[in-house]
């Protein structure tokens, strides 16, 4: 989330991908960083032991969100 709301303070568009286990602490660190519409995606949790094709599927179901996320 730190590097979220470091480059949207430069003007870039950027996007918090995490797991959906972080919500929570996505949602305090955006906070306590003071950028409330910083936005997040989350994946299905756990994401340390997937496989490669695991992680491809997860990228896949969250894509569309990444893009409209980036569009706004």
């Amino acid at each position: 989330m730190h590097d979220t709301v470091w480059f949207e303070i430069q003007g870039l568009p950027a996007i918090t991908i995490a797991s959906s286990e972080f919500h929570n602490a996505a949602v305090t660190q955006r906070d306590a960083l003071g950028m409330h519409d910083a936005r997040f995606v989350l994946v299905d949790h756990p994401i340390q032991d997937a496989t490669d094709e695991e992680m491809r599927d997860k990228a896949r179901s969250v894509f569309a969100q990444v893009i409209d996320a980036l569009s706004v």
